[in-house]
This record gives C-alpha cells, sequence and structure tokens, in this order.
C-alpha cells in the first residue's frame, strides 16, 4: 500500500482486515494496581480476563505517550505517507499525544507525511473507518483525497452501544453508584452511542434484556436506509455467542454489503463490561 495506515489500543481491528492492510498499532497502556501493560503486547485477552476477575477495582488506562507514537511514525519509510486514526478526543489524551509525536519526528524530518484525525469514534468504529481507508487506497485515492474523504466519514459515522451489566461502568466511576444502583434493581439497559464530539451519552433507557437488544436493532434503521453499498461492524466483549446472534438478526432486517465481527481488546472490554455489544455504520446523512 502506498499508505500506512495507523490507530492505537482504543481501536478494535478484525484479524482479515490487519492482514490485508498491514495497520500498525500504537497499544494504550493498561495498569492493574502497581503492573502496567500494553494492550495486545504484553496483556492478551485471556490474561485481562483472569485480571479483571481478581480485581477489587478497574484498571486505570493511559494514552500511548508523544514518545510512544513518534517511535512508531520513525519505523515507518520517510517516503510513504502515515495516516492515523486516533481513539475519540472525547476520550482519551491519545489525540494530542500523536500530534505531539509527529511534531517531535517532524523537527528531524520535516519532509514527512503524517496527518492525524481524531476518529471521534472508539473500538469497531475505528475499523470500519479504517476498512473504508482500505478501499480508497485500492481505488488509488491520493493522501489528500483519502484524508478529506475519511473527515466526510467521521461524521456519518454512527456508533451504538448496548451493555448486559453497568457494574463496570459503575467501578470506573462513568456511572453515579446511586443511579447505577437504582438503573439495575430495575434492569434499566441504556443504549448508548457516540456524540458529534466523540463522547458517550446515553440516548435511551428500556428495561430488560430482549426489549433493549430490539430496541438496539430497531435503531439502524433510524440512521440508514440504504444498506446494499454499506458495512457494518460489530465488536463485544467476552460474548460471541450472543454477539453472533444479534448480528444475524441484524443482517436479517438489513441487507449490510458485509459485517466484521470482532472481539474488544482489552481497553473496550474494561468499559462495556461483559455482554457489551458496539456496532458502527455509516448512516445516510451527516450528523452535524
Amino acid at each position: 500500500m502506498h499508505i500506512q495506515l495507523m490507530t492505537d489500543g482504543g481501536a478494535d481491528i478484525p484479524t482479515r482486515l490487519s492482514d490485508d492492510t498491514n495497520i500498525k498499532v500504537v497499544p494504550l497502556y493498561l495498569h492493574f494496581k502497581e503492573q502496567e501493560y500494553k494492550t495486545g503486547v504484553t496483556l492478551d485477552l485471556d490474561t485481562f480476563y483472569e485480571k479483571m476477575a481478581e480485581a477489587d477495582d478497574l484498571p486505570r488506562s493511559a494514552a500511548p505517550s508523544p514518545n510512544d507514537f513518534y517511535e512508531a511514525y520513525k519505523q515507518v519509510d520517510p517516503n510513504k505517507p502515515i495516516l492515523m486514526l486516533s481513539l475519540s478526543k472525547g476520550l482519551s489524551g491519545t489525540y494530542e499525544n500523536a500530534v505531539m509525536g509527529k511534531n517531535m519526528l517532524l523537527e528531524e524530518e520535516p519532509e514527512r507525511s503524517i496527518e492525524i484525525i481524531n476518529s471521534k469514534t472508539a473500538s469497531c468504529g475505528i475499523a470500519l473507518l479504517l476498512d473504508e481507508a482500505k478501499t480508497k487506497i485500492d481505488e488509488n485515492y491520493s493522501f489528500p483525497q483519502l484524508v478529506d474523504h475519511l473527515q466526510e466519514r467521521i461524521e456519518q459515522t454512527s456508533t451504538l452501544f448496548v451493555l448486559k451489566t453497568l457494574e463496570n461502568l459503575i467501578r470506573g466511576g462513568r456511572l453515579d453508584r446511586v443511579k447505577g444502583t437504582i438503573a439495575k434493581t430495575l434492569n434499566i439497559k441504556p443504549l448508548m452511542q457516540a456524540s458529534d464530539e466523540g463522547t458517550i451519552e446515553v440516548k435511551e433507557k428500556v428495561r430488560g434484556e430482549k426489549k433493549s437488544v430490539r430496541r438496539f436493532i430497531e435503531q439502524i434503521g433510524e440512521y440508514t436506509k440504504d444498506f446494499e453499498d454499506k458495512v457494518i461492524a460489530m465488536s463485544h466483549c467476552n460474548a460471541e455467542a450472543r454477539a453472533g446472534k444479534v448480528l444475524a438478526e441484524i443482517k436479517a432486517k438489513y441487507p449490510f454489503k458485509e459485517a466484521y465481527l470482532i472481539e474488544m481488546g482489552p481497553l473496550i472490554a474494561t468499559y462495556a463490561g461483559e455482554g457489551g455489544l458496539v456496532i458502527s455504520f455509516f448512516s445516510d446523512k451527516q450528523h452535524k
């Protein structure tokens, strides 16, 4: 490929996409008490779930450092432009550090071409954008054309979440403990989405597991009516059977051209909790 695609540990990428495209991933960090791990490098999923079961508190996450990005960029052939799709700026300092790393390298090698894009999404949302980037690279888009195209696509990306448990959001301080307890008692399942700014917001509250999944699937039709040329990406937290069943229902209802099913990496799984599902697809119009 004449353009190097990069992302960070906030992305969950299907194997067949990463194999086809040689995407470089800059890992994020997870801290369990005093131990620091690099997602996907020194921490695989099996170990992650073991540690989660043993831990009283959720691990703390940290963005890659500017130097981590600098080192990753430096490994790429200097004649190859780099497109870095970062985890939403609304969720992490990763984007800013990616820009600082770029500036460090440009001081030494000013002729380099590096573009950092705030994806305003996470998990399979970034996979969807990387899939789109690969398609356009295969169509011989120039680097500036690709950057412009992805900026437009980001505004059309819909990312929706349904959680099976609120436990991790409560433990992670992302949901007030009292509200969380009430929601658990009433069996309320929040349906969430990535906002236009790339933060996570609760869209609806639905009672009961079956209703929440039904509504999760229904929502897709409110964002797009045109499926035949679109891809849907779904990531799941340690729930392949549940995810496969929901994805089969989605495909039966909406004729997407292609579907990716991906297991969440440690970073997103930390907040989603077991059974959590995320879907991403391009809506018919821009959010804004």
